[in-house]
């Protein structure tokens, strides 16, 4: 079966910027260049929140692995946390001297990595919105930075036409792409963390192995790629381009596989949930939309062959460079064990699973509400101070 358009939100004033599911696929994230922040329902009939407080375009979005927090980064300089519920609070921090470009968190929930046009990526702790370190070789804007699945790695893409690979430790620069022959728009991990992909202004897609700092894959296209998001078995890859498609691409095959036709316009961010059953597209035209995926997902254990060269449908040319290694995801069997019972063991393992998540979300819940009670405290304080000043001023003009 092809993807299927499921859902259509309308809502935002202005171009969408990005999007993000959340763990459970019950909620969606959008920002836009009208400032606001959406936070979509995926159930049938109910309401969308509009969270408001950013002074200019939100240009990034992230939920937090648990799902009980959201990421934005803005034109006005800040990023914000907030709690995706219907009072919509937030803390701010002052994150960067331009527009932040991105934001995502480590697979942890602990850390956040920002990407800045004041040409900086900075690392923070999402506890305390405690600022870590810079890293600070990039010569032009910094459009994109993401950790690694593992959170060791760090890679970023800027309008340096280039993409570079940092560990995260080390806090040094590991390796620098330079293939690119325009603008890098978007880039991301493979699932494994053994590639990565990169999204450009020469309408290409690239796949590189960061192990061996190869070219594994080259697609090109007709229009611009301006984002991209994995299919979380590592097999697929979504694109979202200026001439106001969708392509999926399948890595392991290294053609195209679909071209889907939605948006009225450049569509201009693309992200696939979770699980990888949807994806979400957002575009100029000021509409989100969700995808249902429908290509089958159960080959994900198939041993990847090298592929040749080829040209497939819609004239998207793949050059497969080498054998395509990320991502092999070979389902594993457990032994029976006759004196347990199976479907009881796995009632047990969801209830504590669930029993974790629930305990992580109350804990990221916890800290948000802490930070707001810490800014009211500080607000508090300098109205005193403020209060305790004036009074001075009264006292000693009254005895002058």
């Amino acid at each position: 079966d092809d993807p299927s358009l499921e859902r259509h939100f309308k809502g935002h004033r202005d171009a969408v910027t990005s999007v993000d599911f959340s763990l459970n696929k019950k909620q969606l994230a959008s920002g836009s260049m009208d400032s606001c922040l959406m936070i979509w329902s995926m159930r049938p009939q109910m309401r969308a929140y509009r969270f408001v407080g950013h002074k200019d375009a939100v240009m990034c979005v992230q939920f937090s692995p648990s799902g009980h927090l959201v990421v934005s980064g803005s034109r006005d300089k800040t990023v914000r946390l907030w709690v995706p519920s219907v009072k919509g609070e937030s803390t701010v921090f002052k994150a960067h001297t331009g527009t932040v470009r991105s934001v995502h968190f480590s697979s942890d929930g602990q850390s956040l990595v920002t990407a800045s046009d004041d040409k900086t990526i900075k690392v923070w702790t999402v506890h305390r919105q405690k600022f870590l370190f810079s890293l600070s070789q990039h010569i032009n804007w910094v459009r994109c930075a993401k950790f690694s699945p593992d959170g060791r790695l760090i890679v970023s893409a800027s309008d340096d036409k280039t993409v570079k690979l940092w560990d995260k430790t080390s806090r040094e620069c590991i390796h620098s792409f330079c293939e690119h022959g325009g603008f890098v728009n978007h880039v991301d991990f493979h699932p494994s963390g053994t590639c990565i992909a990169a999204a450009g202004t020469d309408n290409t897609v690239k796949v590189w192995d960061v192990r061996m700092n190869r070219l594994l894959q080259h697609y090109q296209g007709n229009a611009v790629v301006n984002s991209l998001s994995f299919h979380p078995s590592g097999n697929y890859l979504v694109t979202a381009s200026n001439d106001s498609t969708l392509k999926i691409l399948d890595l392991l095959e290294g053609r195209l596989l679909y071209t889907l036709h939605g948006h009225q316009g450049p569509a201009t961010c693309v992200a696939f949930s979770r699980t990888g059953d949807f994806f979400a597209s957002g575009g100029s035209d000021e509409q989100v939309m969700v995808w249902k995926t429908n290509f089958d997902a159960a080959d994900y254990g198939d041993v990847l062959k090298t592929q040749k060269s080829g040209t497939s449908v819609d004239g998207t040319h793949c050059t497969q460079q080498s054998e395509m290694e990320c991502g092999v995801h070979l389902k594993k069997t457990k032994p029976q064990d006759p004196g347990r019972n199976n479907h009881h063991q796995q009632q047990e393992e969801e209830a504590i699973a669930n029993t974790l998540e629930h305990i992580v979300g109350q804990l990221d819940v916890l800290t948000q509400t802490v930070s707001i009670l810490e800014q009211r405290l500080t607000l508090t304080e300098d109205k005193l101070k403020e209060c305790l000043e004036n009074q001075q001023k009264i006292i000693q003009n009254k005895v002058n």
